[in-house]
């Protein structure tokens, strides 16, 4: 899944403010602000986390889980795909 910071990376990596992550998801704003203020794994609805992470995914960012084959030392993040249009 997805952690709070993780989200907030994504968007400083997209130069994307909540409100165009809302309207790119089909989020209202406050669920955005909900997930973004989590502790932790971002909670949601099955459906509102699946259009959070389609939405995230088609902007071009990678999700790095817990325990991911990475060049680093590990750890959760996030990255810009190579091919983004």
């Amino acid at each position: 899944m997805i952690t709070a910071g993780q989200l907030r990376a994504a968007r400083a990596l997209l130069a994307m403010d909540q409100r165009e992550l809302a309207e790119l998801s089909g989020l209202s704003l406050p669920t955005i602000q909900r997930m973004e203020a989590s502790d932790g794994v971002v909670r949601g609805n099955v459906d509102s986390l699946m259009k959070l992470l389609d939405a995230l995914d088609r902007a071009g960012i990678i999700l790095i889980s817990e325990g991911d084959v990475s060049d680093a030392s590990g750890g959760r993040g996030v990255r810009l795909k190579n091919d983004r249009s």
